[in-house]
């Protein structure tokens, strides 16, 4: 697989991810949603200081310290695509990767940027050892809401495709609310789990071939044997 449909790959689904992050961010309320199909599926704007899925990391300082970790897993992931383009590893594995690593970029440029180029975001009250949220369209401003490294990640994507209510005899969550798909995430996110997931479960399909290619030796002799070797 050649490098720059690799790289068309990456820029399609940052620029897509980007784009709809935007669009959220300028044009809904923070905690606002709209019904794209029906209820199971809303845009509802959220902003997440922390992981993937709005999980959250140990307050402003965690913050920094993902962050810092998504721009390194950016650095070697670039280093390791030019790898793997190089060495020619299956076109499917490639893909995966790349989808992995659009995503980590995805959320580093909200997670670097975000903070400097809108003038509305969740900052961290260190009184409360919370977020707080804001009120009002953010537009783009020279005066940020943020520093480098300290805007959130933008999630809008919703599927609460099941709601209901837990049975009373089920053991430590009898009567409480019950939702599927209670997460809410953006493309970026979207990109990395298909890409983790695509990888564990085709694995054999994408590291067979590298194995039934590589040399190997006879049992008998020692000797290297592969398609250009032969044993008289």
């Amino acid at each position: 697989m050649k490098a720059k449909h690799v790289i068309l790959i990456i820029m399609l689904i940052v620029l897509g991810d980007q784009a709809l992050k935007i669009y959220i961010k300028t044009g809904y309320h923070l905690n606002t949603s709209h019904n794209v199909f029906g209820n199971w599926f809303q845009l509802y704007f959220v902003e997440n200081p922390g992981m993937a899925y709005g999980w959250k990391f140990g307050g402003n300082w965690g913050k920094v310290a993902l962050t810092v970790f998504r721009l390194g897993a950016v650095v070697f992931g670039t280093w390791y695509l030019g790898q793997i383009i190089k060495k020619k590893y299956h076109k499917g594995f490639i893909v995966c990767a790349a989808l992995v690593y659009a995503g980590a970029l995805g959320n580093l440029i909200d997670s670097c940027f975000y903070g400097l180029i809108f003038d509305k975001g969740m900052v961290f009250d260190p009184q409360l050892k919370e977020y707080m949220g804001y009120s009002g369209l953010a537009v783009f401003s020279k005066n940020g809401y943020a520093s480098f490294l300290h805007g959130n990640v933008v999630d809008m994507l919703y599927f609460p495709v099941i709601k209901g209510h837990f049975p009373s005899w089920v053991p430590g969550w009898g009567g409480e609310d019950f939702e599927f798909f209670r997460p809410i995430f953006n493309i970026a996110d979207a990109s990395i789990s298909t890409g983790i997931i695509s990888i564990l479960f085709f694995q054999k399909s994408f590291f067979r071939h590298r194995n039934d290619s590589s040399p190997h030796h006879t049992v008998e002799t020692k000797a290297l044997a592969d398609d250009a070797s032969h044993i008289s």
